[in-house]
């Protein structure tokens, strides 16, 4: 089997685990060790966070990181895993959709099956999410370079609407229907975390839904009861495993004890994992 058919085929059972009600649950990765671990703990996928990614390589989310150095961190984690991955590239780490399609070109060559690609507007632009229009043409010029490199990508349009607070509901379905038309297979809503705000959209969106969750979220129960396709953590895992960071660094500093150590993976456990031939 070739790569471009393994990938393809990668591609299609990734694309399958998108059942409203049945929800794909995704605990996202930052780097090999978390993904390793998020694959053992049972993931049908592997999401990448890009903040995470960003963190892991000593820069901050929002269209910092280089798009080269973020395409080599997600292809290091797809080569690892036996499952499929997905990749959090920001607004593409491009200034126009002929830029955006190389990107998808990078990824889709380093293995990864599918994208998250948002409408916010990280520089000096005229307002927080980009215009309709131009994002629509950003997802259609993804869209067109999987297809010609033979891929399925899952291209999961971000809809920052709710999250930066510049419209409803309606807005959001409209953006939806606009991304969807340019070539979206899913769309990803981060905001929505109420019952009836996240009913309205699943039942507004012509395609699978995707929803942010964290502490004090909906559980996934009541998510796939409503209807719901895909759900993901976001950046909320690394951010805890960066808190236990400075709590044991501060610790050991400070009072010169080691309570916030304990608990911790066995060294033996941790080291047959990464000891696997892959």
């Amino acid at each position: 089997m070739t790569h471009e058919n393994s990938l393809s085929d990668r591609a299609l059972a990734f694309r399958a685990l998108h059942v409203p009600g049945r929800p794909l649950v995704l605990p996202n990765a930052w780097d090999i060790a978390s993904a390793r671990l998020v694959e053992e703990a049972g993931a049908a996928a592997v999401a990448t966070t890009s903040a995470g990614v960003a963190w892991a390589l000593g820069a901050a989310d929002g269209d910092r990181l280089e798009g080269h150095r973020a395409v080599a961190a997600v292809g290091a984690i797809a080569a690892e895993v036996r499952v499929p991955v997905t990749a959090d590239i920001e607004s593409g780490y491009a200034a126009d959709p002929a830029g955006v399609a190389d990107t998808v070109r990078a990824v889709v060559a380093a293995g990864v099956v599918g994208i998250n690609i948002e409408d916010a507007v990280r520089d000096s632009g005229p307002g927080p999410l980009r215009a309709v229009a131009e994002q629509a043409e950003r997802i259609a010029a993804a869209r067109e370079a999987a297809d010609a490199a033979g891929v399925p990508l899952f291209v999961n349009a971000r809809i920052d609407t709710l999250l930066a607070g510049v419209g409803g509901v309606d807005l959001t379905l409209e953006r939806a229907a606009a991304f969807r038309a340019a070539g979206a297979d899913g769309i990803f809503v981060p905001g929505a975390v109420d019952r009836e705000t996240v009913k309205l959209l699943v039942d507004g969106v012509d395609g699978p839904l995707n929803v942010l969750v964290g502490p004090g979220a909906l559980p996934v129960a009541e998510l796939a009861g409503l209807g719901v396709a895909r759900v993901s953590a976001g950046s909320d895992i690394a951010q805890a495993a960066h808190a236990l960071v400075r709590r044991a660094a501060r610790e050991l500093l400070g009072a010169g004890t080691y309570e916030t150590m304990a608990g911790g993976l066995d060294y033996g456990e941790l080291n047959a994992l990464f000891g696997e031939r892959r």
